[in-house]
């Protein structure tokens, strides 16, 4: 009896102007789990969406246990056994925890009513078994990406499946939930559930996967076992070169301050809140989920209200009441939630890219569409963004394109400060070095950037100072030297090192 759970025989998928994948051969054996790796743009996302039925085919078939399966919507993958975690989540912000948890399986009485009751007593037991604390009726958009992101796993590892795609799904958990998944994924092999997990992060792949494929340009490059392989030939085979230096830092002479914030509060999120950054610096922060780093963030960019304290840019104390006053100061935020807050999906990638910037083409009360396209364009070639045309629908677009469409938008506005946060989460190893290339173009032009990250490799590898956030507070700054360490980073962010 054949071990494999899942083939895909000669798969191939062209959209308008693009071929995204040519010829695809990829085998799921059971109870294991099988990497995706490559680009953003290589193809993971398409594949992934032709087996859940998103997506139809243009040649090929698709297998489960043999048998040959036609797949045209998610439903009919769900009742194939196939679930799907995908990169950019899909909830109902204003629905509760159980109606997400059961959106598009809601079980029925005889009579062909939803039964609540049911919905209630499984949703409960779902939350207990895997430890999470949330009420089954609270609202989705209290709740936190983190915490959303567990509640999507929940969904997905809930639904008897006998096969399960993760697309990114460590992207926005902390290190404690990442070691529940990895036990839960541990448990799912012993019962015979196959995986299917895509991630950029190389440690994650190493530790669970035990076959890894490479997708480059829609192709597969390679399908090995995971023991034959290393890290640096993963990496070499996904971007078709070898990357030496991962982060391209440069010593940068300071200027004058660019920002400096003294003690900002808002009552319950953040308190006492000072720090500064000079032109030609690249400032990190680092803390733990919840620490309130992003929502420091968003009230000094003006998208949040705060109670007290002052906002000085350029060594000038500015009332900072919306994004529109931030913009207007040269200071400008890229949003950790691309879907929420950054992109707007069924507009052009041009439009989404000079959205922040229309005044610079009106003139005499006309809009310049070629100045428009001229200089967006010329800002795509910078940021090496891959798009079929300016006119293709910006959610046609890779997670990593998407990210570098909105680093255009903010570079088009000419940004004296530049807030990053999370600015390479879910994206792969070639578009993060083109962003941190980025990154130190910005300070070699006597600009200033602060990053937000969780990945504390990328912070140390690319920042010249890290402040450290605990429960609301700043509890340590950590300069460039004897001790720029993960270990005394996360001491500060624990609590315990806070002096």
């Amino acid at each position: 009896m054949s071990d494999i759970k899942m083939r895909v025989s000669g798969v191939e998928k062209s959209f308008p102007g693009v071929k995204a994948l040519s010829d695809i051969n990829f085998s799921l054996r059971k109870g294991t789990v099988h990497a995706l790796c490559g680009e953003n743009g290589a193809g993971k996302s398409t594949l992934m969406k032709i087996i859940m039925g998103i997506y139809k085919a243009d040649k090929g078939q698709i297998y489960i246990d043999d048998q040959p399966v036609t797949i045209r919507s998610p439903i009919q993958a769900m009742e194939l056994g196939i679930s799907m975690i995908a990169q950019e989540l899909n909830y109902v912000s204003d629905l509760s925890v159980e109606e997400n948890l059961f959106l598009g399986r809601l079980p029925v009485t005889k009579l062909g009513r939803v039964d609540w009751k049911k919905v209630r007593t499984d949703a409960k037991r779902f939350l207990k078994e895997e430890g999470l604390s949330y009420a089954p009726d609270q609202k989705l958009k209290t709740l936190t990406v983190s915490d959303i992101q567990m509640l999507e796993i929940t969904k997905a590892i809930t639904n008897n499946a006998q096969i399960i795609i993760m697309d990114e799904p460590t992207s926005s958990i902390t290190e404690r939930e990442v070691g529940i998944l990895f036990e839960k994924i541990a448990e799912l092999k012993k019962k015979g559930v196959s995986i299917i997990y895509i991630s950029h992060k190389m440690d994650e792949v190493f530790q669970i996967a035990d076959d890894i494929t490479i997708l480059m340009d829609g192709t597969v490059v390679s399908t090995d076992r995971a023991e034959d392989l290393d890290m640096d030939t993963v990496i070499s085979r996904m971007v078709g070169r070898k990357i030496e230096n991962v982060y391209p830092k440069e010593q940068v002479e300071l200027g004058e301050m660019a920002l400096e914030v003294k003690g900002l509060n808002k009552e319950g999120i953040f308190e006492n809140i000072n720090f500064h950054a000079r032109k030609g610096e690249i400032v990190g922060f680092a803390g733990l989920v919840g620490a309130g780093r992003t929502e420091t963030m968003r009230a000094i960019f003006g998208l949040d209200p705060y109670d007290s304290g002052a906002i000085y840019i350029n060594g000038r104390e500015e009332k900072i009441r919306s994004p529109e006053d931030s913009i207007k100061k040269h200071l400008v935020m890229l949003s950790e939630n691309r879907r929420e807050e950054g992109i707007i999906p069924p507009r052009s990638v041009e439009e989404n890219a000079s959205l922040a910037s229309l005044k610079n083409f009106i003139f005499g009360g006309y809009a310049h569409r070629k100045k428009e396209r001229n200089d967006v364009k010329e800002m795509f070639e910078k940021m090496n963004v891959k798009t079929p045309s300016m006119d293709t629908e910006i959610s046609k677009l890779s997670g990593g394109n998407q990210q570098k469409v909105l680093l255009t938008r903010w570079m088009l506005c000419d940004p004296e400060v530049m807030i990053l946060d999370e600015p390479t989460r879910g994206i792969d190893v070639g578009a993060k070095f083109e962003i941190y290339k980025l990154m130190t173009a910005m300070v070699r032009e006597k600009r200033a950037v602060i990053m937000v990250s969780s990945e504390l490799p990328e912070l140390l590898g690319m920042c010249d100072r890290i402040y450290v956030m605990c429960q609301g507070r700043i509890t340590g700054c950590v300069e460039r030297g004897a001790d720029f360490s993960q270990e005394t980073i996360m001491r500060f962010a624990t609590g315990i090192g806070e002096g």
